[in-house]
């Protein structure tokens, strides 16, 4: 079964067929049609490898471990645990991005020995533990803004404001970097969504510094806290429940299963369809199987070459694999079919 690196994003359509084999068994035929189809799209719409952001990664990187070392040493320096508190949530973002760009290499693994996908599902396992890392983050947050409550601190706001400044500077421009591809692979989805956060902390602490410096209400700083949380929690709740579904093997987000049936059984003599499953093999690319029940036709394999292509282009599923059927009573596949999709 050939195999398409998936650290390469094709330009061009490529098509690699299996053909059809008619193996008689008790008066039916199974036809088994494995096609792959790589172009500029991944489940999501168009696909941006993983790969093509490792520049992005290594620089975003390099950059926010730069800045939490000073935003660190500048909280220690001007007594603000806000600071602290933001040089730590940054500090989970570079791990949450290391994750990620991990799975990105991860997922150029040639496929090896029992590992016949390689190591592309470490994508989706990666963007969970993103997720995870993210609202660990938020919670620490969210227990430093309760604790001020009861314990407000002054603050050095000169100084304060000037480091967050600059965090939201460095984060912004982070995030940038990968929104571009934030709407196609959770990863790259993930790392967006830590520095969009990471600004948005940064913001949130300069507007808290300025609004204590004019005013003298220390309680402003937690509030402005607790309302980052939630804008935060939103935003990552989402991305959670993507990557928890594609970890389960469900139906990425943007395809709809039934919309792919009814089409299927739609085409050219196909009188019915059954054992529909489509999956995510990382987080851009797309896998189904299907049996298709085609009991007077014998053009499986062009049958095959045309649909595997248009589940390409028409629901982004580049990795398809049709069983093709003659159906009847002594079909087992047939009297499986009864009780199941």
């Amino acid at each position: 079964m050939p195999h398409d690196h998936p650290g390469h994003d094709h330009d061009h359509d490529h098509h690699d067929h299996d053909h059809d084999h008619g193996h008689e068994h008790g008066g039916h035929a199974h036809g088994h049609g494995h096609h792959h189809h790589v172009h500029g799209h991944g489940h999501h719409g168009h696909s941006h490898a993983p790969a093509d952001f490792g520049r992005a990664f290594a620089i975003g990187t390099a950059l926010n471990l730069a800045f939490v070392a000073a935003e660190a040493a500048a909280g220690f320096f001007t007594g603000s645990l806000a600071l602290l508190a933001d040089a730590g949530h940054n500090l989970s973002d570079v791990l949450g991005l290391l994750l990620a760009w991990g799975a990105s290499v991860l997922a150029k693994r040639a496929p090896t020995g029992r590992r016949t996908y390689g190591l592309r599902k470490g994508t989706i396992l990666a963007s969970l533990t993103n997720a995870a890392l993210l609202l660990v983050a938020v919670g620490a947050i969210a227990w430093e803004a309760v604790r001020r409550f009861a314990d407000p601190q002054p603050v050095e706001t000169g100084p304060v404001m000037i480091v967050a400044a600059i965090g939201i500077a460095i984060n912004t421009a982070t995030a940038l970097m990968f929104m571009k591809g934030s709407k196609d692979d959770l990863n790259v989805r993930g790392a967006f969504l830590h520095m969009a956060a990471d600004a948005a902390v940064s913001a949130g602490v300069v507007v808290a510094a300025l609004a204590m410096w004019a005013t003298g209400w220390l309680w402003l700083d937690p509030v402005v806290s607790l309302a980052i949380v939630v804008v935060i929690v939103l935003g990552t709740w989402g991305l959670l429940r993507d990557s928890l579904d594609l970890a389960l093997d469900a139906a990425p987000r943007g395809i709809d299963p039934k919309a792919v049936a009814d089409w299927l059984a739609a085409q050219p003599g196909v009188a019915e369809v059954h054992d529909l499953h489509i999956w995510a093999m990382s987080t851009t690319e797309t896998a189904m199987t299907a049996h298709l029940v085609r009991p007077d036709e014998a053009d499986h394999d062009q049958f095959l070459h045309d649909v595997c292509g248009q589940l390409a282009k028409r629901f982004n599923i580049g990795h398809s694999t049709l069983q093709i059927e003659r159906g009847g009573q002594a079909h087992p596949c047939a009297l499986a079919a009864e009780g199941s999709v």
